[in-house]
């Protein structure tokens, strides 16, 4: 067993109120790595609080503990004496679940996979190249002789399958087919997970596809889009992501990088970039002070969203020639 992970359970073991938080605006890994430490957890006989900033998505309420991820409390009098960060590239990414906490935390462990992590917290267990960090946890669990049970395969499978878009991505490897196989003869159910993880959308998502394919334009290799808070509400959209319109401008084949901007109703501008080898998108994001993989970053601007607009475009457009450069020096 690795020392970090030794270490991982000693902290667990030793902990009597455990608090568990991933990312805002959480995506199937981020709600398959919360849940599956939660199943974990009571299989160990503790039980733990699940943070989350962003409600958890209608298409994911098949997930184990769905229903009881909480939304933060600036008035949660508890004191905890140990917090897992689940799929966070920094403490940042916690939001207000963290940073809302009335009393100081002396144990975090930082549970993740993205290449710009900050190695935060007290114990750090990082893999960059894991597909997932349910991946990640599927090796911790392992290691430590926890049973996979069904509801553990449906957490992990869950983020395996969703941060590969159904096992399609740079990084995948026969390891992670290996464990998805296994994943699947502990009883996860991988056509339900690929629908209601990938395929299932709002029809308020298809019409945000609608607003955005209407103002894509495509320059020096940029493709990118922006949708303004007015036109987010008119239609009912309350997500922080996109539904996967990056990932649809990304494969556009005259494009070397794919970004979208959604105003959100404070003013701050999110940020989804993509794209595909040999570009990489990882510095652009974390110049802008966001984070994520080489293939998929992202950020959050200040607004207002025609200069956040012009920041992205002009910084982007720039990281594209200099990786071109690069390319042809090689």
């Amino acid at each position: 067993m690795h020392p970090t992970e030794k270490a991982i359970f000693t902290a667990v073991q030793q902990a009597n109120k455990i608090l568990v938080i991933t990312h805002v605006g959480p995506d199937g890994d981020a709600l398959g790595s919360l849940t599956a430490v939660g199943v974990a957890l009571r299989q160990m006989g503790k039980q733990a609080t699940l943070l989350c900033d962003d409600p958890v998505p209608e298409r994911f309420s098949y997930l184990p503990l769905a229903d009881q991820i909480q939304p933060p409390n600036e008035h949660r009098p508890t004191k905890y004496d140990l917090l897992i960060a689940v799929d966070c590239g920094d403490e940042t990414r916690m939001g207000q679940s963290y940073a809302s906490l009335p009393h100081t935390v002396p144990t975090i462990i930082n549970i993740d996979h993205h290449v710009t992590n900050t190695y935060f917290g007290d114990i750090q267990h990082v893999v960059p190249e894991a597909v997932s960090a349910t991946e990640i946890l599927y090796d911790l669990f392992r290691h430590n002789g926890l049973t996979i049970t069904t509801d553990l395969a449906m957490c992990l499978l869950t983020g395996v399958v969703t941060d590969t878009l159904g096992f399609r991505t740079v990084g995948v490897t026969a390891k992670t087919l290996r464990i998805a196989s296994e994943l699947m003869e502990a009883g996860a159910d991988l056509p339900l997970i690929t629908m209601q993880g990938l395929s299932i959308k709002p029809f308020s998502t298809a019409q945000l596809w609608q607003i955005g394919l209407n103002n894509m334009r495509l320059e020096d290799g940029l493709i990118w889009t922006k949708i303004n808070n007015a036109q987010r509400e008119a239609i009912g959209y309350h997500s922080t992501s996109t539904g996967g319109l990056v990932n649809f401008l990304g494969n556009v084949n005259r494009a070397a990088m794919s970004a979208v901007l959604l105003e959100m109703s404070d003013g701050t501008v999110r940020v989804g970039f993509r794209c595909n080898p040999p570009y990489s998108v990882s510095e652009l994001a974390l110049n802008l002070g966001g984070g994520g993989h080489p293939l998929a970053s992202g950020c959050s601007l200040d607004g207002p969203l025609d200069k956040a607009e012009a920041l992205v475009v002009a910084m982007a457009k720039e990281t594209i020639r200099q990786q071109q450069t690069s390319f042809s020096q090689d």
